[in-house]
């Protein structure tokens, strides 16, 4: 698998010869920095940041229980996201395959890129029809993403189902783990050694609190990370972020997601109640996806009260839905009140 890793990887990328600083040699403090033409004068940011992330890829390792090497931070999941085309597809000629409805930027990233975007529709209980996903794909597809928990639907996919498709699937698998920190199922970290063709996503923006901060990790092969970051801009996380991120994994946030979890089960029965709603899906993540007669209305109604939502009705099988976002429970608690007195 690894050397097919290899021949996945677009010839012009492997034969690439990296941008490289004269700190990449080297670890630790030397003391006087004449080699990047910085300012001179300490003011706490005149030096560029550590291109490797060193210090927090540790951090980082500490705490998911993967090695340093099998870490690539992005700036985003949407990084990694478009990394994964800017490495393994040919423009114009290579494929994607994913599951719909789904994260739009998987597509996105696809046309910025100029790869062709296949996309399966799940089932209409938005479970995933895997023989469909793997017959989509041909010879010249390369990348395979699912999104688990998925966004919007907020369903998870049976673990062993996602083992059997990266197994069976002869390219890289990026399966998404955005939402994973709400969900009971265990996340595929653990799988990485096995399966070298597994790119796993999670992110610091939702159960961590920082998605201001613009933060995403890719967990994968050494190789994959190896040239992940021979291809990404040699300054892609910023000082500044670096370091509060760092402060911020000081401080753990399992009584909030408990709570999320406590107010996310609290919103699936309440909004079962509501006249408006016609369906109340499952949901392994912080929001719930929901089914209206009239989605436009409602979520203009939402509007006027002061509350904003997100309209999915025009995302293939989300017909009617709306995806709300778990709050605060004074939050949840205008959202329901609301909710409960439309016709």
């Amino acid at each position: 698998m690894a050397r097919q890793i290899e021949e996945w990887i677009r010839p012009n990328i492997r034969a690439l010869a990296p941008y490289s600083t004269a700190r990449d040699e080297y670890e630790g403090e030397l003391g006087i920095y004449l080699d990047a033409n910085e300012n001179p004068y300490d003011n706490g940011y005149n030096r560029y940041p550590d291109p490797h992330q060193r210090v927090l890829k540790r951090q980082i390792a500490r705490i998911k229980g993967v090695s340093a090497e099998r870490i690539f931070i992005g700036n985003g999941s949407d990084e990694p996201i478009d990394l994964a085309y800017r490495v393994f597809c040919r423009p114009g000629v290579d494929n994607a395959v994913s599951i719909a409805p789904s994260y739009g930027m998987y597509k996105v990233a696809a046309s910025i890129n100029d790869v062709e975007f296949r996309e399966v529709p799940l089932r209409q209980d938005f479970s995933l029809d895997e023989e469909a996903l793997l017959a989509a794909a041909d010879e010249r597809t390369k990348l395979l993403f699912v999104c688990s928990p998925n966004n919007p639907s907020g369903n998870s996919f049976p673990r062993e189902q996602l083992l059997r498709i990266v197994d069976r699937f002869p390219g890289m698998v990026v399966v998404d783990e955005a939402y994973i920190d709400f969900a009971s199922q265990a996340s595929l970290l653990a799988d990485l050694e096995r399966y070298p063709n597994l790119i796993v996503l999670q992110t610091l923006s939702k159960a961590w609190g920082m998605a201001g901060l613009r933060l995403g990790l890719a967990f994968a092969s050494p190789r994959v990370v190896e040239v992940f970051s021979q291809v990404k801009y040699p300054y892609n996380i910023n000082g500044l972020t670096q370091r509060i991120v760092g402060e911020r994994l000081e401080h753990p946030v399992d009584d909030q997601v408990h709570e999320l979890i406590a107010q996310r089960e609290r919103m699936l029965r309440e909004l079962t109640g509501c006249p408006v709603i016609r369906q109340v899906f499952p949901s392994d993540a912080n929001f719930v996806l929901v089914k209206v007669d009239d989605p436009r209305g409602v979520y203009e109604a939402l509007i006027e009260a002061g509350i904003i939502v997100r309209d999915r009705s025009r995302m293939i099988g989300c017909a009617g839905c709306l995806r709300i976002t778990v709050g605060t429970p004074e939050e949840n608690d205008r959202l329901i009140r609301v909710l409960k007195q439309m016709k």
